[in-house]
């Protein structure tokens, strides 16, 4: 048997997420078109009769702006020191810039980091042989492998892949368990995504949810959200006319919940407006961002 941690990183929107969801068959990581889409590390567990091999997905490593942010970078280079691989994922749909540059540059302590190219059914092979030529160039990759995370075109040679460089060792987790993440918090990253889908781009970087109540029957569950915004307008977007806004968030994330749960969901969200909270230690803390004597 072997295990081991994989820790994939790259630049927002690269599909970290929708890797780690593919590679574990469950929606753990939230998933939309807005950059920093995730905010905490988030492992997903694979399991299989060779190996137990644990996901790590990070945030998008970039320049940041608030507090919040410098502790999303913090996370991601974190999970890089008892990584015994590292997946550098690269969007070929994008040009390979100084963000890419930015985080390879963080991987030059690391071993075997493997160069994956995402979204590559979106692009002609011949413009992929030019950007693994390019890529290659800046890193000595242990391995390089293109894929598409979302049609789950060569994951599986991925898998296989991976599994040449884990150690021999134990599994970390029982069989049953496909992510280290509560319940409450899934239920809030659902609701988070549902607020990242439906609005503009002013809006997302300033919201958080946080489960304030989770009752559960043998049949049913009655939940309570609370969505954190930063100002009185954003407030207002997400409320909507006559409520229409957060029934709509409340509609989408019911279904979702109920199928992470396999229960009747009765879903209630409320919004909550904190000034400036991303940049307030006390929240970052209360919210679970960071450690209180981080």
């Amino acid at each position: 048997m072997k295990s081991g941690f994989v820790t994939i990183v790259g630049r927002p929107n690269a599909g970290k997420s929708t890797l780690i969801n593919t590679i574990i068959g469950e929606k753990i990581a939230i998933v939309s078109d807005k950059a920093h889409t995730t905010r905490n590390n988030i492992q997903g567990i694979y399991n299989d009769e060779e190996a137990q091999i644990i996901f790590i997905d990070t945030p998008g490593v970039h320049k940041p702006v608030q507090t919040l942010g410098k502790y999303m970078n913090k996370q991601a280079y974190y999970s890089l020191e008892d990584a015994d691989i590292v997946l550098f994922m690269v969007d070929v749909t994008e040009n390979f810039g100084k963000g890419d540059k930015f985080v390879l540059d963080k991987l030059k302590e690391c071993n075997n980091v493997f160069l994956i190219l995402n979204k590559v059914d979106k692009i002609k092979k011949e413009k992929l042989f030019s950007i693994i030529d390019e890529i290659s160039k800046e890193h000595d990759f242990k391995e390089i492998i293109p894929i598409s995370a979302l049609n789950n075109d060569n994951v599986d040679d991925l898998i296989k892949t991976i599994k040449k460089y884990l150690p021999v060792g134990d599994k970390y987790y029982d069989d049953e368990y496909y992510t280290d993440k509560s319940i409450n918090f899934m239920v809030s990253e659902l609701v988070r995504e549902k607020v990242l889908t439906l609005t503009k781009e002013e809006v997302p970087h300033a919201v958080t949810c946080i489960v304030e109540s989770f009752e559960e029957t043998e049949k049913s569950a009655h939940i309570n959200v609370m969505i954190i915004v930063e100002r009185e307008g954003i407030k207002k977007i997400l409320v909507g006319h006559n409520g229409s806004m957060i029934k709509e968030i409340g509609t989408l994330a019911r279904c979702d919940i109920e199928k992470l749960i396999g229960k009747k969901v009765y879903l209630e969200l409320f919004v909550k407006v904190i000034n400036n909270w991303r940049e307030k230690e006390k929240y970052l803390v209360e919210f679970g961002f960071k450690e209180e004597n981080e």
